[in-house]
Parts: structure tokens; C-alpha cells; sequence
């Protein structure tokens, strides 16, 4: 083998064992590997500070690979750096239930900072942890550095294509988050081919307009180059994007095309790769002076770094006793104690987004490390925190934050602060908006993040502003995404319940969906909402006989009309239960036997009333109910007029239960329940 220097020799090693990885997996992206391996080694082997004994000690610096499908990369060097990640890991790269799946997955290795492969979403993620390290310095740092790292991300062209980088880049400008620095993979090739068929932006000239610092490495494959521009950006003020003119698939055949982006390169490539990188090792082999070299610098560097960190926790636990129970209160789960201490009410009217806003003030004074923001939608939103101040660079340590009208940039930011850790994050924007926030809601589901969503402005009760401010299909879209779980209270007590709930989530997002328009206090909500919401649904008004005649079932501020309807039924010798139902996710945790005390099997007249998409309800009413929604968009006008046009009346739902005729001898038709 020709000589080569050491650093070289890390370089190569990582390149053929991220396309041998690929190739027996047979698929895979191997051209971000091979260009982008030597930035990826200067970056772990001279400036990653990462201690593989305590992969989540908390003051390590965070790296994310938003270009998720170069995640073979990733691997090699969480191998080589002495992760918990074998030689065996590696070659089962893509199988089912391997350790090393196809695009980096938050908690399936030590060492994966986030789960990325939807492009654009690693960048926000990274300011997100970025933003979540400079609150927590600004509160920590007071005499030891507590809190002192970088976040580091690597992004490709199709990253910053999306439009979700825009968002965010800008809005990390705005706070100059100095302790960002993103290396740019440039190497002019997206999979369908050159970038310019649809790209031609000047990238340093675009972050340079938001705020950031800018640099371009001419030669990938110059690790000094790189190195120095890494080490100017540590000294920036601001957020620092470094270009690196790369080659994608740097060595094999097709390399600068997108030929090799995404296909494995098969024997005679990888025969071809071997020649030009002058390797002859046998395959998945670390070499043992590359194994010495990275533990060297990557292994014991940063076990000295944590080392010297805890020594100054020892220093601070004698000198400053205060200040350490202060940082361990907000890094050891401090959240998990929330709960809501309001009291109940017992009468009178307000609306959701009210009552959600002095749950807010009641929690942020119950700790310090609660935050969160809107999307330019505070005031009406009413998430504002009234005892604390707007985040700014000057005043790091303000918990309200103002993410602008970016809802996409907004979802990932919180996905970041909630990785990092240290705090606990809220989001808010309208109910109809949350379109724009769903693929973040997505990857937070998928991480278990416990992040608090509040979208406002529920329903075609918005009025006048007309059906593009209407949530039609939000609300039952919402409800599908896997492990999120959607409460829509009825009345000010369940929209505490709600909030306890959300507050005491530790491992999935929490929606909260809310009314601008007023919710009258419900009779009996003062008792019942605390446990009913825990349980997703329960009996809010029970009919007078031993067996209800029918079940009217609703969410949100539909449960009033139900019960209205209720009244009138009663008053035609219809004996009808009333259920609220402002978890569907949760009541169907529940045991069936709770389930069928809700919802007897046996009766079968039953009406779900929502405003909302009728389609979801027949779960709970079965084919021989009806479902009063709304399943056309909505129109400009006043609340009434709008309601009264789409059949939410009394009369309405009092029609559709009289037309429901059962015949006992059928077969139940109920789907469970």
C-alpha cells in the first residue's frame, strides 16, 4: 500500500467501510461517504467533544447528520470512536431490526443525536439544540462552565433546497446562535441529477443576508483547509456556514454524477474504488493504526474533556452548592412533578386558548426551564409566558419565543430544544396551520419527544376570516399520526385535564386543540374531567334510567350542543347518555371493559356530533350511527350563521337520531364497541 499519512488512512478506512457496509446491504447512498468522509474526520478526530462511556453526558458537543442518507458515515465513526456499534452492526446495515438502520434513528445507537432523513429537518433540529445550550449557559454558567458546546451539522444541497432551511436559518441568524456551525457539502449533484437543473442560489450569499458567518473550503479532501475554517467559526459571533467543494462519490466510477448518489456500486465499482484509494485491506476492517489514531483523538480527547468537566462539577458541588442543584434540577427530568395546581371551576364562561394561558403562567412558575413560542400567533394564541421576556441575543435566558411565521421551522426548532434536553418545550400556531408543522410533529412522534403542540381556533367557529382559517380535516388528520395524542377539552376543567396530561407526557407529542369562541363551565366537569380526560372519553351526562335509549357523543364545544339535545330528547321520551370524547387515542388505551361502560354494546342509536371530517367516528358509532360533521370546507360569516348553515343545532341532531332504526334481531354492527 502507498504510504499515506495517518489522517489519510482514517479517511480512506471510513470510506471503504461505509460503501462496503452499503454494498452487502445491498442499497444505499455511497456518494455522500465518500465526499464527505475527510470534513467528517477533521470534524470528530480534532473537534467533536464526545465521551462514548456517557454517550448522553450533557455537555457533549452535539453533531447531526441532516443529510440522513449518508448515515453509513455516521456508523463507521461511531465504530471507530468505540460506540457501542460492532463490526457485526455493521455489516447488518439496513436489515430488520439492526442496529444500523437505513437513515440515523434518535435512541436506536448511542450516539445518534436525532433521527433525520426527511431533508432540511437535521438543520432545524441543530438550531433547535443550539438555541436550548445558550439558555441553559445563560442560567447555568454563573460560575463554572456547566454548559459550554457546540452543535455541529452537515447538510447537502437537497437540505437547503427545502424550504423549512429557509425558515430556520433565518431565524438562527436572528438570535446569532454562535455556537452553530454547519459544514455544507457542496458538491453540485442531487439524485436526479446536476443541481443546476433546479439550483443555482449562491448559498453563502443567502445565509450572509440572515446573519451568519461564511466560509468556503475550495478542497474537500484538504483536511488543514477544513480544520482552519472550523476553527475560525468557534470564534464567530454568529452562525457559521462553511462550504466544502466536495466530489460526490469521491473515487468510484460515476463519481461528480448522481449516478453514484444512491445505487451501491457493485463488484467491478467497488473494484475500481479499492484501486483508486490504493486499499487492499479485506473488508469491514479497521486498520489497526486507524483504530490507534481515532482513539487517540476522538476517544481519548474526549473522555479528558467529560473527565476535566466533572472535576469541575466537583469543584462546584463544595464551592457553590446552589448553582449545582440548580443545573440538576434542570437536567434530571425536573418536569416530571408538573402538574397543573388550578382550581376547578365551578361556573361562568372562557375560551380554550384563555384557560390554556393561565395553565401556562401556573406551570412556567412551577419551574424555570419551561419555554416555548408561536408562529407570530402569541397574542392570539395567548402563549405568551407574562412573567418572563422575549428570548433575544441580549437576553438569552427569556422563555417566550417568537419563531415568526415559520410553523415548519418552528416544529423542528422544538424537536432540537426537546433532543438537547434540559428543557421543556411548547409550540403553538392555528389549528388550520398545523398543515405546515406536520412533518416535524411526525419526527418528534418518532423520537418520543414530549412536546406540547397548542393550535387555536378549532373550527368553522373562526367565522368571518372564511374557509381558509376553517379546519376542516385538520382536527382527524391529526389523530392519525402514530403515537400523538389529540385532546380538544369541552369546557375550562377539561382544558386543565388537558394540560396535566400534556405536562406529565414523558415519551410522545401532545396536541392540544382550542377554541377562540367562549366554553361555558359543563355541570358535573368540576368532578368528572380530571379522571374523564385521563381516560380519552367518559359519561359527562348520564340519562336517568338504569340503560340509556342512545349515546350522543362529541369533543370540544359540540359537547354543550349534545347535552342541549339531551334535554330536548328527554322531553320526547328519549333517555340519552352524553359523552365527551376529547381523546380518541386515549380512550382507546383504555380497558375494554371501561370502553363498554362508556359505550354499551348494546346500544346502538348513536350520534357523533364534531365539527370537523365525519370520517374516524364510525369507530365509535358503527354503521347503523350517524356522524353530524362538516366534510366540505366552510365560508365567510358570522359563527351562528356558519354553524346554523352546516346542521350543528339541536334540531339537527334530534333528526338524526329519530331516523336511526335498529332492528334487534340484526347482528351488532358496533366495531367493539
Amino acid at each position: 500500500m502507498t504510504k499515506m499519512t495517518k489522517d489519510q488512512l482514517a479517511v480512506n478506512n471510513l470510506r471503504m467501510l461505509s460503501v462496503e457496509m452499503i454494498e452487502k446491504a445491498g442499497s444505499g447512498h455511497p456518494g455522500l461517504p465518500l465526499g464527505a468522509a475527510p470534513m467528517l474526520w477533521c470534524l470528530w478526530s480534532r473537534h467533536l467533544r464526545i465521551d462514548q462511556r456517557n454517550p448522553q453526558w450533557v455537555n457533549r458537543d452535539r453533531f447531526v447528520l441532516s443529510a440522513g442518507h449518508g448515515s453509513a458515515l455516521l456508523y463507521s465513526l461511531l465504530h471507530v470512536s468505540q460506540f457501542d456499534l460492532t463490526i457485526n452492526d455493521l455489516k447488518h446495515f439496513r436489515r430488520f431490526g439492526s442496529q444500523t438502520p437505513g437513515h440515523p434513528e434518535f435512541g436506536n445507537v448511542p450516539g445518534v443525536e436525532a433521527t433525520t432523513g426527511p431533508l432540511g429537518q437535521g438543520l432545524g433540529m441543530g438550531v433547535g439544540m443550539a438555541l436550548a445550550e445558550r439558555f441553559l449557559a445563560a442560567k447555568c454558567n454563573r460560575h463554572k462552565s456547566l454548559i459550554n458546546h457546540f452543535t455541529y451539522v452537515l447538510v447537502g444541497d437537497g437540505d437547503l433546497m427545502e424550504g423549512v432551511s429557509h425558515e430556520v436559518a433565518s431565524f438562527a441568524g436572528n438570535q446569532q446562535l454562535a455556537k452553530l456551525i454547519v459544514l455544507y457539502d457542496s458538491n453540485d449533484v442531487s439524485l436526479d441529477g446536476p443541481t443546476s437543473r433546479s439550483f443555482s442560489t449562491n448559498v453563502r450569499q443567502r445565509f450572509a443576508s440572515y446573519g451568519w458567518d461564511t466560509q468556503l473550503v475550495e478542497d474537500g479532501n484538504d483536511l488543514e483547509q477544513i480544520d482552519q475554517a472550523i476553527q475560525q467559526a468557534k470564534q464567530s459571533n454568529q452562525p457559521s456556514l462553511i462550504e466544502v467543494r466536495t466530489v460526490i462519490g469521491f473515487g468510484a466510477p460515476h463519481a461528480g454524477t448522481n449516478l453514484v448518489h444512491g445505487t451501491p456500486l457493485g463488484k467491478k465499482g467497488m473494484s475500481v474504488l479499492r484501486q483508486n484509494l490504493n486499499w487492499q485491506a479485506e473488508p469491514f476492517t479497521v486498520l489497526p493504526e486507524v483504530a490507534q489514531l481515532a482513539q487517540q483523538k476522538i476517544v481519548q480527547r474526549g473522555m479528558a474533556a467529560a473527565d476535566q468537566w466533572q472535576k469541575e462539577v466537583v469543584k462546584l458541588a463544595k464551592e457553590f452548592p446552589q448553582d449545582l442543584a440548580q443545573f440538576k434540577n434542570l437536567f434530571c427530568e425536573s418536569t416530571n412533578g408538573l402538574q397543573v395546581s388550578l382550581p376547578c371551576y365551578e361556573s361562568g364562561a372562557e375560551a380554550g386558548r384563555d384557560t390554556s394561558h393561565k395553565v401556562i403562567q401556573d406551570l412556567a412558575d412551577q419551574t424555570e426551564n419551561l419555554l416555548g413560542g408561536s408562529a407570530d400567533l402569541s397574542s392570539s394564541n395567548r402563549t405568551e409566558i407574562d412573567n418572563s421576556y422575549l428570548m433575544t441575543p441580549q437576553n438569552p435566558t427569556g422563555r417566550n419565543l417568537a419563531f415568526g411565521v415559520r410553523e415548519f421551522g418552528e416544529g423542528t426548532i422544538l424537536n432540537g430544544m426537546a433532543l438537547h434536553g434540559g428543557v421543556r418545550v411548547f409550540g403553538a400556531t392555528f389549528l388550520v396551520f398545523s398543515d405546515y408543522m406536520r412533518p416535524a410533529i411526525r419526527l418528534a412522534a418518532l423520537q418520543k419527544l414530549p412536546i406540547i403542540y397548542v393550535f387555536t381556533h378549532d373550527s368553522l367557529a373562526v367565522g368571518e376570516d372564511g374557509p381558509t382559517h376553517q379546519p376542516v380535516e385538520q382536527l382527524m388528520s391529526l389523530r392519525q399520526i402514530p403515537d400523538v395524542e389529540v385532546f380538544r377539552p369541552a369546557d375550562p376543567n377539561e382544558v386543565l385535564a388537558a394540560w396535566d396530561q400534556a405536562i406529565s407526557a414523558v415519551d410522545h407529542p401532545t396536541i392540544l386543540i382550542l377554541t377562540r369562541q367562549q366554553l361555558a363551565v359543563l355541570p358535573g366537569t368540576k368532578k368528572l374531567a380530571k379522571k374523564g380526560v385521563e381516560r380519552g372519553g367518559y359519561v359527562i351526562s348520564a340519562q336517568k334510567g338504569l340503560v340509556p335509549d342512545g349515546i350522543l357523543m362529541a369533543s370540544g364545544s359540540e359537547v354543550a350542543l349534545a347535552l342541549a339535545a339531551q334535554k330536548r330528547l328527554l322531553k320526547l321520551n328519549q333517555d340519552v347518555s352524553v359523552v365527551s370524547m376529547p381523546s380518541m387515542e386515549r380512550f382507546c388505551q383504555q380497558s375494554a371493559k371501561y370502553q363498554a361502560q362508556v359505550l354499551p354494546k348494546k346500544i346502538r342509536r348513536r350520534v357523533a356530533i364534531e365539527l370537523g371530517v365525519t370520517q374516524g367516528w364510525e369507530k365509535f358509532t358503527g354503521i347503523d350511527g350517524k356522524v353530524i360533521g362538516i366534510d366540505c370546507y366552510g365560508a365567510s360569516g358570522s359563527m351562528d350563521e356558519l354553524l346554523t348553515a352546516a346542521g350543528f343545532t339541536i334540531e339537527r341532531i334530534i333528526n338524526d337520531y329519530q331516523q336511526i332504526h335498529i332492528n334487534d334481531q340484526q347482528l351488532l354492527s358496533i366495531n367493539g364497541y
